[in-house]
């Protein structure tokens, strides 16, 4: 439902977005994909197909003296019954790259999931629309970032006055590749997942590949990434491996190997830079698999293997750690170009007693905030892999 408006003036929306890799025509409108097609069909999960069109990092860029702006969406949300607590996706506004505001739409689809007796229902719904009123009529780059963690069908773009395509910024592209926290799990919105931080901070434009739960060294997510055009790569390896319990160590090392080959297919000499496990302390020294550990309004989890069978090859963070050191270490000696960074210089011990995981297993989004602008110094700053010069 639109507000009273004298005359609205509707514009196409596909031409307006930035950092999705696929946009696909629904019988509503348009829906962002993180993957290609062709990847998608490799890995028929529901898991993947609903992190994937959950739009981390997406964002309307254009240019307008409209002083209302509105964004008719279907979302479909993530419900969390038995007593947790729900996030609301946020519609994060910035104009002339200093937030704005923010909008939330309500309705859509819902996705509920109970984690007590691990049973789920999907229940339909109508659209509705993020709402950004009393802006000024100045001529203004804006941008809208779309929700990270609610898979969004864009429906329309309403203004009080035309819309122009935004001038090109002429920024480097940065890929990055990820699991949930690269997702932005626990951010209260879109531009505070800790890759927007770092983005913010380093003065590049986003392409989030962060996969909640799929940061798996999956051969197609390589090769969707080796065919992205990008300035600068990142690769976070390891927190969902030891969660999923999805390898042993012998697999392990030849599945970053061939990752980082796929990668180097089609970026043969950009900077890419592998990022080893931030600290969590359930899995530093204890395989998975994780597992859910409801405990009232706050969703925990949980370590469930076994210390002892590490001598047999299960992954932990320190054993993840180790390996990639020594792999990126052996590989830099012949490419130049590939650098590693310790997860430990983002988050660590004395970060986690300040700022610890209330979940025990994503930051929230002070954590957030924390690792984006380490980043952004260690990697975009002055002697980073990153840096103006690379």
């Amino acid at each position: 439902m639109t507000s009273h408006v004298t005359e609205w003036i509707t514009t196409p929306i596909e031409p307006l977005l930035r950092g999705a890799l696929e946009v696909e025509r629904t019988e509503l409108g348009l829906l962002p994909h993180r993957m290609p097609a062709w990847a998608r069909k490799q890995h028929p999960a529901a898991q993947l197909a609903t992190v994937e069109a959950q739009p981390s990092g997406v964002r309307l860029v254009f240019r307008t003296r409209a002083t209302v702006i509105e964004l008719e969406t279907m979302p479909t949300k993530i419900v969390f019954q038995g007593g947790q607590d729900n996030a609301e996706g946020v519609y994060d506004l910035f104009v002339d790259g200093r937030p704005a505001g923010r909008a939330t739409v309500d309705g859509g689809h819902e996705f509920r999931f109970n984690m007590q007796t691990l049973t789920s229902e999907s229940v339909s719904g109508e659209s509705g629309t993020a709402r950004f009123a009393g802006l000024s009529a100045e001529l203004k780059d804006v941008e809208i970032w779309l929700p990270h963690n609610e898979r969004t069908e864009l429906i329309a773009l309403r203004t009080d006055a035309p819309v122009e395509a935004a001038v090109e910024s002429g920024r480097r592209v940065w890929l990055h590749h990820g699991s949930s926290l690269s997702q932005g799990t626990n951010a209260e919105s879109p531009s505070s997942t800790w890759p927007a931080v770092a983005a913010a901070a380093g003065g590049v434009d986003l392409v989030n590949m962060g996969l909640g739960g799929n940061a798996l060294l999956d051969p197609f997510t390589a090769r969707a990434m080796r065919d992205v055009p990008a300035d600068v790569i990142s690769v976070k390896i390891g927190i969902a491996l030891v969660n999923t319990d999805l390898m042993r160590l012998r697999a392990f090392a030849p599945a970053v190997h061939g990752f980082l080959d796929t990668i180097r297919e089609g970026h043969p000499d950009t900077p890419l830079l592998v990022v080893s496990p931030v600290l969590c302390p359930m899995h530093e020294d204890t395989p998975g698999p994780t597992a859910p550990d409801p405990d009232g309004k706050v969703m925990r989890y949980r370590a469930t293997g076994d210390p002892a069978d590490v001598a047999a090859g299960r992954l932990t963070l320190k054993v993840i750690r180790a390996e990639l050191e020594r792999i990126t270490s052996e590989r830099a000696a012949e490419d130049k170009n590939l650098y590693y960074l310790d997860g430990l210089s983002l988050y660590g011990e004395a970060d986690f007693a300040a700022l610890p995981l209330e979940d025990r297993l994503h930051p929230d989004t002070a954590g957030h905030r924390l690792i984006g602008e380490r980043f952004a110094g260690l990697v975009f700053g002055e002697g980073g892999p990153f840096g103006a010069g690379a």
